[in-house]
């Protein structure tokens, strides 16, 4: 796969909010103000998600998503805390942490310890699971895994954790950046059973495209905030993805599996939300679904 050179991909970047804050400028001050309140406001997102191949001793299973803190000049640890300890509530069965740590790429090694110490809080009794976003990739990763190597947080950047015994296993398996880290799924799934119930972090959607593995059952990543600014039946302007609103949010079909991508905690450019509110996902993993689609939202709250 060619992955983009960082001169290109700043400039993508820099388009992209210039395309957001070209809309910020046409919204109201009643709207901005608005959108500034949405931002610290985490709703927790529940779903019922059939894995293919799931055993029965994992039916049922829990997993919570956080994805994109962000932590940096507009994210403070407070926000950090508060978001950890709500999802230290749900006591999920595991959590993954899918990437975007810190905020400033150039200063990962002064956002990324007190947020992942932060995080490390977080204990679920079949474990914490984190890959790296694009905002972790300074010195390609390496502050990121030296960093996360230091907590009770599994870092699974190309590779897998196994769960359970026997004919009952669960496989967690993670990948690296999509564009500045070096991802490889080959590596991540490697010598995995055919027809297992495989779980993927990988922190860009897109990710699902460029490098489908039909092993995958389930892909859950970030990256896209939602749009971050979403206007009904005008959609959003800033999407960082090549394949525009189909990764936007929520649950979504990839050319070899399905694909959960949260909308995350926080934002990038400007902290400011519309009709996308910050939240963490709790899914619940079925063998078969349930009548119905198996959604349902609780809204908690929880500010900045």
């Amino acid at each position: 796969m060619t992955q983009p050179s960082g001169k290109i991909h700043r400039r993508k970047w820099l388009k992209r909010a210039m395309k957001l804050g070209a809309g910020l400028a046409a919204l109201p001050v009643s709207t901005v103000g608005y959108g500034y309140w949405e931002a610290s406001r985490i709703r927790i997102l529940r779903r019922t998600v059939h894995l293919p191949h799931l055993p029965p001793e994992f039916d049922g299973m829990t997993i919570a998503v956080l994805a994109d803190l962000h932590h940096g000049p507009l994210v403070s640890l407070s926000f950090i805390r508060q978001a950890t300890e709500l999802a230290q509530s749900l006591s999920a069965d595991a959590y993954a942490l899918v990437g975007d740590f810190g905020h400033r790429g150039t200063h990962t090694d002064v956002e990324l310890p007190p947020c992942l110490e932060v995080m490390e809080r977080l204990k679920a009794p079949l474990g914490v699971y984190a890959v790296p976003g694009n905002h972790d990739m300074m010195h390609g990763g390496a502050v990121y895994r030296d960093i996360v190597a230091q907590t009770s947080i599994t870092d699974l950047t190309n590779r897998t954790i196994c769960l359970g015994s026997g004919a009952e296993k669960l496989w967690i398996a993670g990948v690296d950046d999509l564009y500045w880290g070096k991802p490889n799924v080959n590596t991540a799934v490697h010598g995995i059973p055919n027809r297992s119930a495989v779980i993927l972090l990988a922190h860009n959607p897109d990710f699902a495209e460029l490098s489908p593995d039909p092993r995958v059952g389930l892909m859950l990543s970030g990256h896209t905030h939602g749009g971050q600014i979403y206007v009904p039946r005008l959609g959003a302007r800033w999407l960082p993805s090549r394949y525009g609103e189909k990764y936007r949010a929520g649950l979504v079909r990839g050319p070899a599996s399905q694909v959960f991508v949260s909308r995350g905690l926080r934002e990038s450019g400007i902290p400011l939300r519309l009709n996308c509110p910050p939240e963490i996902n709790l899914l619940t993993l079925v063998t078969r679904l349930p009548w119905g689609d198996g959604t349902h939202r609780h809204n908690l709250q929880h500010a900045s």
